[in-house]
């Protein structure tokens, strides 16, 4: 079996908390699209395409996704709300590495959701202590899994800064 990558996306720059507004419904801002725009287009460029983009159904992550599917990221984007906020992303996991995948033979995965979440999952699959990663905003990892077991590898922890630097 080919050895098999998680791209982890944090969304983009989001309106503001409001009491007005649900958190789940909080979009992307102009700020936000573009630079999240400018990531993907980065991404890319590095050769970073993935088979599939599961994302959080959150509007801001959803966008984010809906944005990396549209740059050509990855051809096809479902939800998990495993992905929201505090969801159990375990469970999501176990399902798309088991020998039950929904997509057998994948390579590259996205995920695509929220802080402290994808920091809290890079570090426990790389053995490091909660809070040893963290994501900025449109910031990525990508983790390699080991194909035997074992803890995976982080071979890229990207803020949209050093991805977008001299450009």
């Amino acid at each position: 079996m080919a050895p098999r990558e998680l791209l982890l996306l944090r969304h983009g720059i989001a309106e503001e908390r409001r009491i007005d507004l649900p958190d789940g419904s909080r979009a992307l801002t102009p700020e936000g699209r573009q630079r999240t725009e400018a990531v993907l287009q980065r991404l890319l460029e590095l050769g970073l395409g993935c088979d599939l983009l599961l994302s959080s159904p959150f509007t801001r992550a959803r966008q984010t996704a809906d944005l990396a599917r549209l740059a050509g990221l990855a051809p096809d984007l479902e939800l998990a709300a495993a992905l929201e906020p505090a969801g159990e992303i375990g469970p999501l996991l176990q399902l798309w590495l088991g020998s039950s995948s929904p997509r057998p033979g994948w390579r590259r995965l996205a995920l695509v959701g929220h802080e402290p979440d994808l920091g809290q999952l890079a570090a426990r699959l790389i053995g490091a202590p909660a809070g040893a990663v963290t994501l900025k905003k449109a910031g990525v990892a990508l983790v390699a899994l080991p194909e035997g077991g074992g803890p995976a590898r982080l071979k890229l922890l990207l803020s949209p800064r050093s991805l977008l630097a001299g450009r």
